[in-house]
């Protein structure tokens, strides 16, 4: 790692926890292309009829400690 990517490193660790997650998300956010709009949409759309299927009932949510469990007695966790 170059000395430069060090100290900011450093640096950045001396942040609250939301500032580093904020500056860790815009930094992969920078690594990105630029937004396709025709994925944008299509993302939306999906993400809606997921969301009708959940609230009409047609699908069901598992907690998230049920879903660790289940990983952890597999042994994928």
């Amino acid at each position: 790692m170059a000395a430069e990517v060090t100290a900011l490193f450093r640096e950045a660790m001396e942040l609250e926890d939301n500032d580093r997650a904020t500056l860790a998300g815009l930094l992969i956010e920078s690594l990105e292309g630029p937004e396709d709009p025709d994925v944008e949409k299509a993302w939306a759309v999906e993400i809606e009829r997921r969301w009708q299927e959940i609230e009409s009932g047609k699908v069901k949510t598992i907690p998230w400690e049920e879903v660790k469990q289940t990983l952890f007695e597999r042994g994928d966790l």
